[in-house]
């Protein structure tokens, strides 16, 4: 779990828009960094393997690379978060304006968080691809197939990232050497290779807790063909993960966010992150990650930002039996007597709430609540206590890990699938299975999980249950199944993506979503909304300019920017 930070891939793997637009600096020695003549042993091409591990929360401990920190963060919070109907910004006007500027659709290719973001992806494509080649002078090198399968899904989970980010970027492998590369051709079959290698190699265990496995190559395999559209193919890799017996949702929705279980059953893939293990910065608390605490006058003092939506804050109300209302969530906020999903105390801060074992949520947590409303983010806080002890405003700094690819995102991608291939009552089936989970268990007095009903809830009804009558109309089959996605990953990265993948992200965000929502956040009344080029980012336009060849750029920008 003690990722540390190597700079050894900078060696093989730099990449010249990255550093510099000279392309002398392919020749230049590299400065503080170990030679592969130091490193071509079984420990060097490991401990390189783990240099590409440690990029997965996309932070270097490099404030003058990835500086700001924040749009880089393995968990996309400000890209698939914010950006939605599930956040705002947060915090207050004046701070991290660049957020503010891509939550209010105001993309402009210039923002540093797009290059900030382009750098960290393509820093964890070059540690992947370093390990790959520095391999291949170790002669003697045990396991070498499980190293590579590693290396090869982490190369295939970064290209992924700027696919989706992007969608036109280029792929590198580790037989690259000009890093200036055309962004015209469709990088997923490389994708789709690099996890069908891991899922060939790699074994269903393995001894050292983090490291990715065959189910974790599965599922990312499946995510990627279902991003795609291939459903029936998508459907055989969830299947197989499902079939496989090594994953199962774990028995209280909170349980996969506590330190205790969260390399559990239902842990498919994460960042890893660990607090007091020697860095004196706390670099791998979930460090890009940090300003999503409570501010002011909460035990966390700082900063506010990644705060929920009143929209998702209503999305949590349920009927008479328990259900979802996807056409009527937000006719009103909620109140006090209205039943809800006993998920939104897990995920969302509230006054008068108990905030984990932190004590009772109130108005003085709140940066600044008239601006961006009353709510704070809970879902990845960590327990009293479990806090470093070192760094800048060391409570913000959490050993809780972020999760890519859980279990119960697993069951939802197979879903939709089963939706999508007219199986609808398997569709049923797996959202009841989450359904049931998410009944188990609510938020405590004292901070731990009781029954739903626990005498000692006083701040809210919880209500959930099942969908018991048969589904046969795929149209309602799949509304069902995207609002679970909504309540059940929501504030974990994935809403914009999702939302753009189904294609209804203009109608949700211009039609459902703003027009209710900025007559409650005034701020949100400068934006436009959702045009047709925000289905991809727009590429930095530092990289296009550093692509260039003889004053011809290789990089071609998105459409509309």
């Amino acid at each position: 779990k003690n990722i540390f930070r190597l700079l050894a891939a900078a060696v093989f793997g730099a990449m010249l828009f990255f550093v510099a637009c000279s392309e002398d600096f392919l020749d230049s020695p590299a400065q503080g960094a170990l030679d592969e003549g130091t490193l071509a042993n079984q420990k060097g091409v490991e401990a390189t393997l783990i240099s590409a591990y440690s990029m997965l929360d996309g932070w270097n401990d490099d404030w003058g690379t990835f500086s700001p920190p924040w749009g880089a963060a393995g968990s996309n919070w400000v890209w698939g978060s914010v950006t939605t109907d599930e956040a705002y910004k947060g915090s207050e006007p004046g701070d991290q304006g660049e957020i503010q500027q891509i939550e209010l659709y105001q993309w402009a290719p210039g923002n540093v968080y797009f290059n900030v973001k382009f750098r960290a992806l393509y820093e964890g494509i070059a540690r992947s691809n370093a390990t790959i080649k520095l391999m291949q002078s170790v002669s003697d090198l045990n396991e070498a197939s499980r190293i590579e399968g590693e290396a090869r899904l982490l190369r295939g989970h970064y290209h992924f990232e700027a696919w989706k980010m992007w969608k036109n970027v280029p792929y590198y492998t580790e037989a690259d050497e000009d890093f200036r590369k055309a962004n015209n051709e469709d990088i997923t079959p490389n994708i789709q290779a690099d996890f069908q290698f891991a899922i060939d190699n790699l074994p269903v265990d393995q001894n050292a807790i983090g490291r990715v496995t065959k189910g974790a190559a599965q599922a990312y395999l499946g995510k990627l063909l279902l991003y795609k559209g291939d459903y029936s193919k998508a459907k055989e890799q969830f299947d197989a993960v499902v079939s496989s017996g090594k994953y199962a949702l774990s028995p209280c929705f909170h349980d996969i966010f506590t330190t205790a279980l969260e390399n559990g059953s239902e842990m498919v893939f994460s960042i890893q992150a660990s607090v007091n293990d020697g860095d004196g910065n706390g670099s791998n608390g979930n460090f890009a990650d940090r300003l999503n605490h409570p501010h002011g006058g909460s035990p966390f003092g700082c900063c506010g930002f990644h705060q929920p939506s009143q929209n998702l804050v209503n999305s949590h109300k349920v009927d008479a039996n328990g259900l979802p209302m996807p056409a009527t969530f937000n006719g009103s906020d909620v109140a006090d007597t209205d039943p809800v999903d006993p998920r939104l105390d897990w995920t969302v801060g509230r006054d008068g709430v108990p905030f984990l074992d932190w004590g009772t949520h109130d108005p003085t947590w709140i940066r600044a609540r008239s601006w961006a409303g009353p709510y704070s983010s809970k879902k990845f806080i960590h327990g009293k206590g479990q806090q470093s002890t070192v760094g800048w405003s060391n409570v913000q700094l959490s050993p809780v890990n972020l999760p890519f690819i859980r279990y119960s995102d697993v069951l939802l991608m197979l879903a939709e699938c089963e939706v999508e291939l007219n199986n609808l009552e398997r569709a049923r089936e797996l959202v009841n299975m989450i359904r049931s989970r998410a009944a188990s268990c609510a938020q405590g007095a004292a901070g731990g999980a009781v029954p739903i009903d626990d005498a000692s809830i006083t701040w809210a009804t919880y209500k959930i249950g099942t969908y018991d009558s048969p589904w046969t109309d795929a149209n309602a089959a799949r509304t069902a199944v995207r609002f679970e996605r909504k309540i059940e990953l929501a504030m974990e990265g994935h809403r914009l993506f999702d939302l753009r993948r189904w294609g209804i992200a203009k109608e949700v965000i211009n039609n459902e979503y703003l027009p209710v929502e900025k007559t409650k956040r005034t701020y949100l009344e400068a934006t436009g909304g959702f045009e047709d080029r925000h289905a991809l980012y727009p590429l930095p336009s530092v990289q296009i300019e550093l692509s260039k060849k003889e004053g011809q750029p290789q990089l071609v920008q998105n459409a509309g920017y």
